[in-house]
């Protein structure tokens, strides 16, 4: 079983593209925007911390000393250094969960979305049609002859993948987001890979569905941008 240091360390991978010294350079996901400039995945142990490639070496040395100098996070000493550089305009912070081992699904309404069939995305999930490569796997749950509920791949590395699911606002509360994203994630674990999921603190209704999910918490996020 992964700890959670280890399942922290994956999802960081997973969330951004690193260089070979391990400093984030872009989100890692179409239009591969530039990554914050902190990043700081909690766990109950450690901060796995990651900085942007673009930070200067000395910002990086005293961020570090502050890492080192507390056993949390001593976020607005960071906010306070990070500033020096350009005012920290973007602070996200939220859950990150792993899911817990998924049989796969019954469902004869979820279907796979692959090359042959994709079309039946681009009139409903237009942009998930256009990165169709980036996003598999990808799961609907099909009503009325059209998809209404989707779950495929925001980010993925080799090792791991994050789901992004989303129901048609006509069609909430009657669990396909449940169904279609325990498919995504039995796909994912199939292939021998880590399925994960993370949210912000003020969305809700995320949280409420990782919740029914079982979702396991490993972390919390802290993008400072």
């Amino acid at each position: 079983m992964l700890t959670d240091d280890i399942l922290m360390a994956i999802h960081a991978k997973v969330l951004f593209q690193h260089d070979i010294e391990n400093r984030i350079t872009r989100v890692n996901e179409p239009p591969f925007d530039l990554a914050p400039k902190v990043f700081i995945g909690a766990t109950r142990l450690r901060n796995i911390v990651r900085f942007s490639s673009l930070l200067d070496e000395n910002i990086v040395e005293r961020l570090e000393k502050v890492f080192e100098e507390n056993a949390g996070t001593d976020l607005a000493e960071v906010i306070k250094i990070l500033n020096e550089v350009g005012q920290v305009n973007d602070f996200w912070m939220g859950p990150a969960f792993v899911f817990p081992d998924i049989k796969e699904s019954n469902s004869s309404n979820i279907i796979q979305v692959k090359h042959e069939n994709k079309a039946l995305l681009k009139p409903y999930f237009p942009y998930t049609f256009e990165d169709f490569e980036y996003k598999k796997p990808c799961f609907v749950v099909m009503k009325d002859n059209k998809p209404i509920s989707i779950c495929c791949s925001a980010r993925q590395t080799e090792e791991a993948a994050e789901a992004s699911v989303f129901t048609n606002e006509n069609y909430r509360g009657k669990g396909y987001g449940i169904e279609v994203t325990n498919a995504w994630a039995a796909e994912v674990q199939r292939q021998g890979r880590v399925a994960l999921y993370s949210t912000s603190w003020d969305n809700f209704a995320s949280q409420a569905l990782a919740r029914k999910l079982d979702l396991i918490q490993f972390g919390t996020d802290i993008h400072m941008g």
